[in-house]
């Protein structure tokens, strides 16, 4: 129990210095917290625990080799590691969700034009690499709020609880989001309609 006293630059310190120990206490110390944080970005807990494992796998390394300097801002750090390697993940497995046969959102759900010829099915392919890439460039708050909405299913008010913003700012987000994406679906949706 005494352990809850010793501030983290004393752990730290005691852990560079040889004690494991200290290092244990540090993990269970920020340990939801960094949890929390990891999975409020990616949604999926075995990403999360990946995610938070690396965290620590890097932690240890910087401080073994005596390359950590910020004393008694250890969970700032920390958190910055975590959502360094939460952007590194975002590049490299999921730059634009996927669009799959599956039940998943189509922007042609949009469209409802189900009985499409051999020339409408190019088109229809040509605006969903248009539409991936608009989504892509939509400012970070918009395409944050879109992805979870449609993609991942969730409230606005579970929207609101993730990203720390009021449902109202959640829902003006999602409709500036629509509002851009309409554009593209509008400068096809005449080919399509033709």
């Amino acid at each position: 129990m005494q352990h809850d006293f010793i501030p983290d630059a004393i752990l730290v310190n005691n852990y560079v210095n040889g004690n494991e120990l200290a290092l244990e206490t540090l993990i269970t110390r920020h340990k939801q917290k960094v949890y929390s944080f990891i999975y409020s970005k990616v949604y999926n807990r075995d990403v999360a625990e990946d995610i938070f494992q690396d965290t620590f796998i890097k932690v240890i390394r910087t401080l073994k080799r005596k390359a950590y300097s910020e004393e008694g801002k250890f969970l700032p750090w920390v958190m910055r590691i975590a959502h360094n390697l939460v952007i590194d993940y975002f590049r490299k497995n999921n730059r634009m969700p996927k669009f799959d046969n599956s039940n998943d959102f189509s922007i042609f759900s949009v469209l409802s034009d189900n009985d499409l010829n051999a020339e409408k099915r190019i088109i229809k392919e040509q605006v969903e690499i248009d539409v991936r890439r608009l989504v892509d460039e939509l400012p970070e708050d918009q395409k944050e709020v879109l992805l979870m909405r449609i993609y991942k299913d969730m409230s606005f008010k579970e929207i609101s609880e993730a990203t720390g913003v009021s449902i109202n700012t959640a829902l003006g987000r999602m409709r500036y989001a629509l509002i851009n994406l309409r554009k593209v679906i509008d400068k096809h949706n005449i080919v399509l309609t033709n």
